[in-house]
């Protein structure tokens, strides 16, 4: 999978780009503030419809436009794909190969891209918000059942938060009505989590390989699901679907004092194991920039493994980053692999020497040469 080319009008600060793309590494080089990461964001907006970096529709429109057209054609093994994403105060609007989407979850998957940040630290030692929103992002680009099912529980969590706290303030008395929300929410749940269960073993298998390179097979990574479900309940979405709903009933009480659900995926969490020890406590920070690192190329491979097609690596201002092992085996690892966007202010520090033939763009104020 790559992007052939991409078209920007009044997206950020560019008001009208077209450019064309190396299949290989593509290198976009420019001082701060001058639009490498708006450009990197907007492949980013295009494959998930959403940015990593701005929660409003407005903030990703030029200044003085009301909306944003982003386009792309995008090289699958089985041919082009053109995609087109418009953003306005409106909502945004999404075309696969010109024919409207009248779902985002339909769109969502025609370009599967990867994104590495210096913040991506923040899955190791962030908040479990962090990690849940990782998970999500991934998986829901590998399968459009787990996105249907986040999207699904999210509306029903929200609804069934709502009416406990009506329950809480004595503004509804239907119980009844609780427990069909419990039952729908549950039902959801339990795809979620069991889907996570599932691909986070895979993911493990790979990360695995990866770590354990990098550190000179001294350390062994491993994952650690943190649910309030245990670890035997966790053997098919029936079961989890049941001992879910078995603990809402046991504990509606409790939820109605507090006003809010407090079971589910929405409270789950990832821990990164290093030698039996939970890196984000007890790790080096080499050792946490080697959990990330290792974590975020495997998901190449996993990609790969789930949709039969390598995602499009995005390098936000990342190599700067890692030190010069770690840099090698990065950069080793994407050779002649994956299409990849790096962005940097200076190729000083970089291992040049690792990148074979890139494409170069320098980018100053909004302007791609």
């Amino acid at each position: 999978m790559q992007v052939n080319e991409l078209k920007l009008r009044n997206f950020r600060n560019y008001q009208n780009a077209d450019v064309h793309f190396s299949k290989g590494i593509n290198v976009l080089m420019g001082q701060n503030a001058q639009g490498k990461t708006n450009l990197l964001e907007a492949i980013y907006v295009l494959a998930l419809t959403k940015s990593h970096r701005a929660t409003n529709n407005r903030d990703l429109i030029e200044w003085n436009d009301k909306k944003a057209a982003i386009w792309g054609e995008i090289q699958h093994k089985t041919g082009k794909t053109q995609l087109e994403l418009t953003l306005s105060s409106k909502g945004k609007r999404a075309r696969v190969n010109h024919i409207e989407q009248a779902k985002l979850s339909t769109y969502i998957g025609q370009l599967n891209v990867i994104l590495f940040a210096p913040e991506d630290l923040k899955i190791v030692k962030g908040s479990p918000q962090v990690r849940r929103h990782f998970m999500d992002i991934e998986f829901g680009q590998m399968s459009s059942k787990y996105l249907y099912n986040t999207s699904q529980y999210r509306r029903i969590l929200k609804q069934r938060n709502i009416y406990l706290r009506q329950l809480h303030l004595h503004k509804a008395k239907d119980l009844m009505y609780l427990d069909v929300l419990s039952d729908q929410l549950s039902a959801y749940a339990a795809e979620i989590i069991y889907q996570r269960v599932q691909l986070l073993g895979k993911l493990q298998k790979w990360s695995q390989s990866i770590h354990s390179e990098i550190s000179q097979q001294q350390e062994v990574l491993k994952f650690n699901y943190v649910t309030s479900l245990r670890k035997k309940d966790l053997g098919s979405v029936e079961q989890i679907y049941q001992t879910l709903l078995a603990k809402f009933k046991a504990n509606h009480e409790k939820e109605i004092r507090q006003g809010t659900t407090i079971f589910g995926p929405h409270r789950d969490d990832l821990r990164f194991m290093v030698n039996g020890k939970d890196v984000a406590t007890f790790g080096s920070q080499g050792q946490q920039r080697t959990a990330a690192l290792s974590t975020k190329l495997a998901e190449i491979d996993l990609m790969k493994e789930e949709t039969n097609e390598y995602p499009v690596l995005l390098l936000d201002d990342v190599l700067s980053e890692l030190d010069e092992g770690r840099q090698t085996h990065l950069l080793t690892a994407i050779q002649n692999k994956v299409q990849t966007f790096l962005t940097t202010t200076s190729m000083n520090g970089i291992a040049t020497n690792l990148i074979n033939n890139p494409k170069m763009f320098h980018i100053e104020n909004g302007v791609i040469s």
